[in-house]
């Protein structure tokens, strides 16, 4: 038993040198402020949209085609049993949709009594900005449709338009889908 309390206190020796000549870790001052989110494509511009605003991504639906609505409502699909409606985000702000029909994907959005999915050129994944590199205001040569929903950039290799799909589903013009 002598044996077992001197390799105890052998060891407890050896971590008290060890913390002794131990580096501390260095003191981080301030955090970054990280702002994440959900990058698309739209024609040629790099969107973003705040992560809490997109619920699913999805490959393109089947979808049926609904009579008397407008152009850029593309359809309805079922999406685990809810009706969804699928809607050409680039058709509603006058553009057209990339003919690569691979890289089309689907964003759901569930805001207050609005389910909708927006379908997009390509998604381009999780995107992490600073939070105090978001330039806010209206950005020049946008197209007027799109300006209301756009809350800012974050510059990097390109700039990336912080878009707002909960600020687009507030709006009467997306819920005014008959021709």
């Amino acid at each position: 038993m002598v044996e077992s309390q001197t390799a105890f206190q052998l060891l407890l020796e050896i971590d008290q040198r060890c913390r002794s000549v131990a580096a501390g870790l260095p003191l981080q001052e301030t955090r970054q402020q990280d702002w994440t989110g959900i990058g698309f494509r739209m024609g040629e511009r790099s969107y973003v949209a705040p992560m809490g605003e997109v619920g699913e991504i999805l490959h393109e639906p089947r979808y049926s085609v609904l009579p008397g609505v407008k152009p850029w409502i593309k359809g309805v699909a079922n999406l685990r049993g809810r009706l969804l409606p699928i809607m050409d985000l680039c058709g509603l702000f006058g553009c057209e949709l990339s003919p690569l029909r691979k890289e089309r994907r689907v964003l759901v959005i569930e805001y207050q009594d609005v389910f909708a999915g927006l379908m997009v050129d390509e998604v381009l994944g999780v995107q992490h900005f600073n939070q105090r590199s978001l330039m806010p205001g209206s950005i020049e040569s946008l197209e007027p449709g799109i300006a209301p929903f756009i809350q800012g950039q974050f510059l990097r290799e390109q700039a990336w338009l912080v878009f707002s799909p909960w600020v687009l589903a507030q709006s009467p013009g997306f819920m005014d889908v008959a021709l």
